[in-house]
C-alpha cells in the first residue's frame, strides 16, 4: 500500500509594533536561528486558536489575530517534508513577565526590517523574511476565508 502524503500545517505570527517585527531565536538542529512565533497546529485547533497559543508560548505576548498575510508552502527535499504555513497579522498585546518561553526558545527579539534582512543566514527558513516582504507590501486577507467546522 502507498503511503499517504500529509504536509506539516503551520501557523505564524507577523508581530509589528512601531516598524519593528517580534521575532524569536530558537535553537534548531541547523543551529541557532531567527523565526516568526509560529509552530504546529495541534489536532482539534483551529488555525486561529494555533496561532494564538504559538504567539503566547514563544514571546509572552499576547496576539490577537485580525488578518491573513498568506498561505506559504515550502517543500524541503532534504528531508521529504513540505510545510504549509498560515501567516497572520494583528494586535499585539502586552508581554506577561510571569511567563516562562517554550523550551528552545532563547528570546523573543524586536527586529526592524534591516535587521531582519540582514541577518537573513539566520533564518530558520526563506518563508521568514517573505512573510514580513508581504506584510509590508500591504498583503492583507480577511480571517473569514477560513472556515473551521469543529
Amino acid at each position: 500500500m502507498e503511503r499517504l502524503w500529509k504536509p506539516n500545517v503551520t501557523v505564524a505570527a507577523l508581530m509589528e509594533r512601531d516598524g519593528r517585527f517580534l521575532l524569536v531565536e530558537e535553537e534548531t538542529e541547523a543551529g541557532i536561528r531567527f523565526n516568526q512565533p509560529a509552530g504546529h497546529l495541534d489536532a482539534g485547533e483551529s488555525l486561529i486558536e494555533a496561532c494564538v497559543r504559538e504567539a503566547l508560548e514563544e514571546t509572552a505576548h499576547a496576539f490577537a489575530p485580525t488578518e491573513l498575510v498568506g498561505i506559504y508552502q515550502w517543500p524541503r527535499p532534504q528531508r521529504d517534508i513540505t510545510y504549509l504555513r498560515f501567516a497572520f497579522a494583528g494586535e499585539v498585546g502586552s508581554r506577561s513577565t510571569a511567563r516562562k518561553l517554550d523550551a528552545g526558545i532563547l528570546r523573543a527579539v524586536w527586529m526592524t526590517v534591516d535587521e531582519i534582512e540582514a541577518c537573513r543566514d539566520r533564518h530558520r527558513s526563506p518563508l521568514v523574511l517573505e512573510c514580513v516582504r508581504d506584510y509590508r507590501a500591504g498583503r492583507r486577507y480577511p480571517l473569514e476565508l477560513i472556515r473551521h467546522h469543529g
